[in-house]
């Protein structure tokens, strides 16, 4: 199975992080979106599209390489996200980059969001939130979630 993670992560490498362990397990090439082309997606099984989240949202960098992927007939896809903050049943922002990918052509399979240590303001004044994550039992769930995405992509 063909997979590659493409992922931005720019505070703190917590997406990174959680990205290296799925890469791991999946085998998976781990790319920022400047490191692929668009057009190379489709030689690919499994998809994995991963971001830290930055006031609510995506990281532009990430959200705007998807939205420049042309329409087509893409195989599997996965989301993940990593933030300070529980994501919001008002503004569920891994379930917005799937729709976009869906609109692509993809086949959005599963999610999985982390906590992370974010610094954002007004977290800044006191240090940060989530200090230490993501942590060892994180990257565990990261791994868990990874070797169910391969037994499903492989059965």
């Amino acid at each position: 199975m063909r997979t590659v993670i493409v992922c931005t992560s720019v505070s703190h490498g917590n997406t990174k992080r959680i990205a290296d362990v799925m890469g791991e397990v999946l085998e998976a090439r781990v790319v920022e979106p400047e490191q692929i082309d668009a057009a190379e997606l489709a030689t690919y099984d499994l998809v994995g599209f991963g971001s830290g989240i930055y006031t609510q949202n995506i990281h532009p960098r990430l959200r705007r390489f998807a939205q420049s992927l042309p329409e087509g007939r893409y195989r599997k896809a996965f989301v993940f996200t990593t933030s300070g903050l529980p994501e919001p049943p008002f503004r569920p922002h891994s379930r917005s980059l799937a729709r976009l990918l869906e609109q692509k052509g993809f086949d959005v399979n599963d999610s999985f969001q982390c906590r992370g240590y974010d610094t954002w303001l007004p977290f800044k004044l006191v240090g940060g939130i989530k200090k230490g994550r993501p942590d060892a039992t994180d990257l565990q769930a990261a791994r868990a979630f990874a070797e169910g995405l391969r037994v499903r992509a492989l059965s």
